[in-house]
């Protein structure tokens, strides 16, 4: 089954008209992007879009074999006008499955926003799933979902439909993940490919023509992620956004509750807001066993504040206690945590503060405590496949 994408930028396009925003700047060549619009077989149209035609014929193709035009969500604006020879456009509802005169299979997929899902089977059996933006799959039941060679989807606006599409099985690590429906909220080139790679997928460039079922170089999700930066960096949206494409995350929080802070707990209450309703949460510091077992992702925020709970127990701010065998235990404790990384067969992110660059601490607990960090986050990152610095919001790739 062959796809050739007509466009894969969102409903408005990339760059939007009259848009002043940086990514829509810097939009231009490969980067730009019309709405997206699939050609499947040149038999089947997915999404009727301005110049589809001409799209068609840049990349090849013609639009007259085109048996069947199906829309994937509401379209804004005046109606799209319909090619000549090309046959009406329209929706299929929510389960209803289409049989093609030229073998191919179109079922109708319900979702949890307007728009429908279309789920396309070859006449040789390969599997896609077309997904519009926006939108995730509804009603998902594991086993009941078959797998599917391709994806489709709105990557960077609903990373969630992946963690769905995951948690079902419908989803394998040969899965061929195209992002679709791109808009202004990622720059484009290296960092937009930077942020798709880290969930598995990938964006190509308008009028690439794909073969559902053919091996492709898919991306491989790191299984250990290691990532720094400063206060209100952006740090810990860095590291969320790396696993929300993947269902039943463990989130660590090593910061305990800190009973009677209401600034800590005004923090705390923000990052929970922000992660996804399916995550579950454990608060501790006990890392270790947690490395150590199967099961979901997880993500460690953060190894800074583990410091900070390791060196309280071996008394480490006591130049007394740190010589007289602090030291000795605190470096046992973090060999332990760190050959727990090495080992850990789960997929892996982890957040520490990078203190190391700033202002010399006045105190020589402070020093203790900056160069105590600067040495854990050297051997964490030592074991970690990808390893990011996050500045002002830009994650830049140490490793990886």
């Amino acid at each position: 089954m062959e796809l050739t994408l007509l466009g894969t930028g969102a409903p408005a396009g990339l760059p939007r008209l009259d848009c002043p925003c940086a990514a829509c700047a810097v939009s231009l060549g490969v980067d730009a992007r019309a709405a997206t619009a699939v050609l499947v077989d040149g038999t089947l149209l997915l999404d009727l879009t301005p110049g589809a035609a001409f799209a068609a014929a840049r990349a090849g193709h013609s639009l007259g074999g085109v048996r069947q035009v199906l829309l994937s969500h509401p379209h804004d604006g005046p109606a799209v006008e319909v090619p000549a020879g090309l046959p009406q456009p329209g929706r299929v509802p929510d389960g209803r499955e289409l049989a093609l005169l030229t073998g191919h299979r179109v079922r109708a997929v319900a979702m949890d926003a307007p728009g429908t899902g279309y789920a396309v089977t070859g006449p040789d059996g390969q599997r896609m799933l077309y997904l519009p933006p926006g939108g995730a799959p509804a009603g998902l039941e594991e086993g009941a979902v078959p797998s599917y060679d391709m994806v489709l989807a709105d990557v960077v606006g609903r990373p969630d439909a992946l963690a769905k599409l995951r948690a079902v099985g419908a989803m394998g690590p040969a899965t061929d993940v195209i992002a679709v429906h791109l808009d202004h909220d990622v720059a484009p080139g290296a960092e937009l490919a930077r942020r798709l790679a880290a969930v598995g997928a990938r964006a190509v460039p308008d009028g690439t023509t794909l073969t559902v079922g053919v091996y492709e170089d898919v991306p491989d999700v790191p299984r250990r992620t290691l990532v720094l930066g400063g206060a209100r960096s952006g740090k810990s949206v860095e590291a969320e956004r790396r696993l929300e494409a993947f269902p039943d995350v463990l989130y660590v929080a090593t910061g305990g509750s800190r009973n009677g802070d209401t600034e800590w707990a005004s923090r705390v209450s923000t990052h929970r807001e922000r992660r996804p309703g399916s995550w579950r949460t454990a608060e501790t510091c006990d890392l270790v066993p947690l490395l150590a077992e199967d099961g979901p992702p997880l993500l460690i925020d953060c190894l800074s504040l583990w410091l900070t709970d390791a060196m309280d127990s071996v008394g480490a701010w006591d130049d007394t206690e740190w010589g007289d065998g602090g030291e000795r235990k605190l470096r046992e404790r973090v060999r332990e945590l760190t050959a727990a990384v090495r080992a850990t067969r789960r997929t892996l992110v982890a957040v520490s503060n990078e203190v190391g660059s700033g202002i010399v601490p006045a105190t020589a607990s402070g020093r203790r405590y900056r160069d105590e960090l600067g040495r854990l986050n050297a051997a964490i990152a030592g074991e970690c496949e990808h390893v990011l610095l996050v500045v002002a919001g830009q994650a830049l790739a140490l490793r990886g």
